[in-house]
């Protein structure tokens, strides 16, 4: 996958919370050269997402109803060419973050992260494609 489309880089956000799915969209957003190309309130939207939308790097909350953000993250790494997937937390000494880089994460951030910092997060992830 080549990261950075003409729009700049894409991104798909999972996270059952409406609330975090519109703060980082706003937050992204704003940064110019970043688009959040979906939104996905469970796992299995989320894969769905990445499949339609072949996003450059996938914000994906651990903890979600119906399939989580683990299961999914197991299921993107299984994908032909996958982009990475950051793992969002509320702690960072979550037994699930091990779990998830386990699984295939390329990294994680805390929902604390300082919204200027965002961005270059993101775009530190996408590199990783390139």
């Amino acid at each position: 996958m080549t990261a950075g489309t003409p729009a700049g880089l894409r991104v798909v956000v999972a996270d059952d919370e409406p609330m975090v799915c519109a703060h980082l969209r706003t937050i992204l957003g704003a940064a110019g050269d970043i688009e959040v190309v979906a939104e996905a309130a469970d796992g299995a939207e989320a894969v769905e997402a990445v499949v339609r939308h072949r996003p450059d790097v996938v914000l994906m909350d651990l903890r979600m109803p119906g399939v989580d953000g683990l299961a999914a993250i197991g299921r993107i790494a299984a994908l032909p060419d996958p982009p990475p997937v950051v793992a969002l937390t509320t702690f960072d000494g979550d037994d699930h973050v091990h779990r998830a880089l386990r699984a295939g994460a390329a990294g994680y951030l805390l929902k604390s992260t300082p919204p200027q910092e965002l961005a270059g997060l993101v775009r530190v992830a996408a590199e990783g494609t390139r």
